[in-house]
């Protein structure tokens, strides 16, 4: 299969509504295997969705479809370990997943050069806060509400540290590039970057527990 084949099959997977994917949750935890099928098939999207802006770091066709299917299997792992009783939208728990499990992928294949890959992994890239324009299966307002959030904590961040997050993550620039940009080391760029990402995790995180308690 080419890549584009896929693409054109992704195309046409249909998204599901908040109560036929309800519907479904209830028949996996009965066992049932085709509940389990198609809920992972309507979100094979989710999975080229995380992949996009890590393809360029590969050269082939056949390194994109393995990290592709390292994503499916983070999918199928996320199903398995999913608790709806916890309120958090499927796709949010399932793109940290995902997005894991390709950067491991691609450090275990010599791609190493990822900024903060380790930041990266623990928490998510800034990219993956932001909503989908597209219609979206059950999430829209939580993300859109973390996405506002998102927003505000950015408007907060020191003036370089808010340009090098907006240039690495919303712009998808290499961290050679970013410094080039603004004339500084790309090891100045990185500390502004974990500068950023820190001061962010702990404003986010003061949200989320005031929004869990409310």
């Amino acid at each position: 299969m080419q890549l584009q084949d896929y693409m054109e099959e992704l195309k046409r997977v249909a998204l599901l509504t908040r109560a036929e994917e309800a519907e479904l949750w209830i028949n996996i935890r009965q066992g049932d295997a085709a509940a389990r099928s198609k809920l992972i098939e309507s979100y094979q999207p989710l999975v080229f969705k995380a992949a996009i802006r890590l393809m360029k770091l590969l050269d082939s066709e056949e390194e994109i479809f393995d990290m592709l299917q390292e994503g499916t299997v983070a999918l199928i792992e996320s199903v398995e370990r999913y608790e709806p009783e916890r309120g958090v939208a499927f796709s949010l728990y399932a793109t940290h997943r995902i997005r894991g499990r390709m950067l491991n992928f691609l450090a275990s294949e010599g791609r190493s050069d990822i900024a903060l890959l380790d930041d990266e992994r623990r928490g998510g890239s800034l990219g993956d806060c932001l909503p989908d324009p597209a219609p979206a299966v059950p999430e829209q307002a939580e993300s859109g509400v973390l996405a506002e959030t998102v927003r505000q904590v950015l408007d907060r961040l020191p003036e370089k540290e808010r340009l090098v997050l907006d240039k690495l993550y919303m712009k998808s620039q290499l961290t050679q590039e970013v410094a080039d940009d603004m004339e500084l080391s790309t090891s100045y760029i990185l500390r502004l970057q974990k500068q950023a990402i820190r001061r962010m995790r702990g404003m986010l995180s003061r949200f989320m527990r005031q929004w869990q308690s409310a």
